[in-house]
């Protein structure tokens, strides 16, 4: 389907801000990759899946360790294009970072994802058995 690419230019990531922004839509351009320069330095890994030289899905994670999931990957974002939706772009994502989850000798994959996107749990959930084992809290200061 797509061909699976990391990205670390400056002109890679900012090719990729239109679909990013798709699901962070509270950044800018400037600001979305000022934070992903110090996001990189903390272990954040940005991955596209192109079809036809464009961007039509994106995938951010690191690799993690803690007490209650043992060493894993931390899905961050996980995005298609709205026009390439179901045509399997974000599956094979997933796919390829559950794959590299194992490669690496990880324990699985985790994520947080909005309580009101319903479209997403049931992708997780339904498409590709994720369970839902916790809820997360915030306090923002």
């Amino acid at each position: 389907m797509g061909e699976i690419r990391q990205l670390s230019m400056e002109h890679e990531i900012r090719a990729a801000f239109p679909v990013m922004s798709q699901l962070r839509t509270h950044l800018s351009e400037a600001l979305f990759y000022e934070m992903f320069q110090q996001m990189q330095k903390e272990g954040y890994t940005l991955i596209a899946n192109y079809h036809n030289e464009k961007i039509v899905a994106l995938a951010g994670f690191a690799m993690l360790t803690n007490f209650y999931d043992g060493k894993h990957v931390y899905l961050y974002d996980l995005i298609t294009d709205a026009q390439e939706r179901s045509r399997g772009y974000g599956e094979e994502l997933l796919a390829f970072i559950e794959s590299f989850a194992v490669q690496n000798n990880c324990n699985g994959v985790t994520l947080s994802s909005n309580i009101e996107r319903v479209d997403a749990h049931r992708f997780y959930e339904q498409k590709m058995h994720y369970d839902k084992p916790s809820y997360v809290f915030k306090k923002r200061f």
